[in-house]
């Protein structure tokens, strides 16, 4: 496939890099910094603004799938800019009428009990708390969403470095744990579950979640 990837060299988004290349997909990595990307087969690099709706539609057209892992980490309003980033990239995919649209979400927003949310327990991080909500706000826009073909995966409550082992649950809205009592992913195997949800589609228009 040919796909448009925002965000290709961060956290996640370098792992669904790796991952789409490996598998043989056309990936357009749309990043701020282009230069932080080797020259590699099948990857074209482009300079871009999430927050440039127009012209960010303009580079998402022709593709047969958007992948957002457009992340606010970096800015001093994380929630604001997240907030308004995914906004712009949902309305830039439906100018483009680009078919697909699948987001890196958070776990922050999956329910620990009927109700209860994680980001709502006293134990979550209150560092944490503005990505989660903008994660949450992000779920809630495409919730909403009419016309286009929407996929959000959100990890295990821990998202590491790791192996690739291909082997791992998927879930709904609820938090997956081990018999441990363990809420874990890496990013390897977290990169397998959106690629394969890319390429075989069974969670049109709704949040999925992946854990050991």
């Amino acid at each position: 496939m040919k796909i448009a990837l925002i965000g290709a060299t961060g956290y996640v988004g370098s792992g669904l890099l790796k991952e789409a290349l490996a598998r043989g997909h056309a990936v357009t990595a749309l990043v701020q910094h282009p230069q932080k990307l080797g020259a590699q087969p099948g990857l074209t690099a482009v300079q871009a603004d999430a927050l440039d709706t127009a012209r960010l539609a303009g580079q998402l057209r022709g593709h047969d799938a958007v992948i957002s892992a457009f992340s606010g980490h970096a800015q001093s309003d994380i929630l604001g800019y997240y907030v308004q980033g995914i906004d712009s990239i949902i309305a830039a995919t439906r100018q483009a009428a680009v078919p697909r649209l699948l987001v890196v979400g958070g776990a922050g927003s999956l329910e620990v009990s009927p109700g209860v949310q994680l980001m709502d327990t006293p134990a979550f991080p209150a560092a944490w708390q503005a990505t989660a909500e903008g994660a949450r706000q992000a779920l809630k826009r495409l919730r909403q969403e009419t016309l286009l073909d929407w996929t959000m995966l959100s990890p295990a409550a821990q998202l590491e470095p790791g192996a690739r082992t291909g082997s791992f649950r998927l879930g709904g809205d609820e938090l997956l744990a081990d018999a441990a009592g363990q809420s874990r992913i890496s990013v390897q195997d977290y990169a397998v579950a959106m690629i394969d949800e890319l390429e075989r589609p069974a969670h049109s228009r709704r949040r999925f979640s992946v854990a050991y």
